[in-house]
């Protein structure tokens, strides 16, 4: 049944975008991130119903004994890490399509399969995250250990040296395809003198893809520090998932005002890393994790607002021959 409302909404977003082929507004990018969030909001709300009444053996079969209030808290503090997480992808995507020149109208159709990938991706690392757990109990330690070098790597990174073109996937990519050497409308691929070319948007999407590959290896153990029950897990990823491209609408050209959420998402990976190498040892209760989460998240907001002053406000929704443009203009009025 899960499965079958992400078709939906999946089918609904790909239905009214492929009508209207261009960027989101901020009012409709604010909308749709709104519906996701509500739609999250009302899952956790049935997951309480689920887990009470013990439907399909929820809440005693399903590797962990939880209460309807129990699951739903699991759910929420999964779906805020999870969420959370997403915006640090966010930046990157930023970059990621002004490296590439990406016209503002076709970034929608590189989301759209990006996150129709990621969801398979993230659904098949769930299941083998699940199946680790269940034959070794040390791989904990892994998990723990992976989030912590995580936590020390995205504190040490600077988005602003990105290098797609040196992406292992996009120099395969390279090596065994023809490339065009502008976009073609919309096409990931097309065929010109008898062979199969693939576009900037190709290789933009491969960017998108591997990158999400990364990521997941960090939220997925991030995720299982905080429940170990699959259907809770899985859902929480895909419903983050899922609003991540109308969030990616609404906030990409405010991310550069967030200089200090960076620095809470790696305090709060430092402590589901901690959380996760304690496991064995100090049980920490869900509603202490989920304080932590909103209390760094609130404190890099708050932190981020208060010291904007300085930096500009850019849309990088824009390539960087419009910004050029827009440069030049700007210089002619004056």
């Amino acid at each position: 049944g899960f499965l079958a409302l992400v078709a939906v909404l999946m089918a609904l977003d790909l239905g009214v975008h492929r009508k209207r082929p261009q960027v989101l507004s901020l009012r409709e990018a604010l909308a749709w991130t709104g519906l996701y969030i509500t739609l999250a909001m009302g899952f956790c709300l049935m997951v309480y119903f689920i887990y009470q009444h013990n439907w399909l053996g929820a809440g005693v079969e399903w590797r962990e004994d939880l209460t309807g209030a129990e699951a739903s808290l699991k759910f929420f503090t999964a779906w805020l890490l999870e969420w959370s997480l997403s915006l640090d992808n966010i930046f990157v995507i930023v970059l990621i399509f002004s490296h590439f020149q990406v016209p503002t109208e076709q970034q929608h159709r590189v989301l759209f399969w990006g996150i129709l990938g990621a969801l398979v991706l993230r659904a098949t690392m769930v299941l083998a995250g699940i199946a680790l757990l269940d034959h070794f109990d040390w791989i904990v330690y892994v998990f723990g250990s992976l989030l912590l070098l995580t936590a020390i790597r995205m504190l040490a990174a600077r988005h602003d040296n990105l290098q797609p073109h040196r992406n292992l996937f996009v120099r395969i990519c390279k090596r065994i395809l023809h490339l065009t050497d502008d976009f073609r409308g919309s096409a990931f691929i097309v065929r010109e003198g008898g062979r199969l070319h693939a576009t900037p948007l190709f290789l933009s999407l491969v960017v998108v893809e591997s990158t999400d590959l990364l990521f997941a290896l960090d939220s997925i153990p991030a995720a299982f520090a905080v429940t170990r029950d699959p259907f809770l897990v899985l859902t929480s990823n895909m419903f983050a998932v899922l609003g991540l491209r109308a969030l990616y609408f609404a906030l990409a050209g405010l991310m550069s005002r967030f200089r200090y959420l960076k620095m809470s998402l790696v305090f709060i990976l430092a402590f589901i890393g901690v959380k996760f190498l304690l496991s064995h040892h100090v049980h920490i209760p869900t509603i202490v994790s989920l304080a932590v989460i909103i209390g760094f998240l609130s404190v890099g907001i708050m932190t981020s607002v208060l010291h904007n002053d300085s930096v500009p406000l850019v849309s990088p929704l824009e390539t960087e021959e419009e910004a050029l443009t827009k440069n030049t203009s700007g210089r002619d009025r004056e």
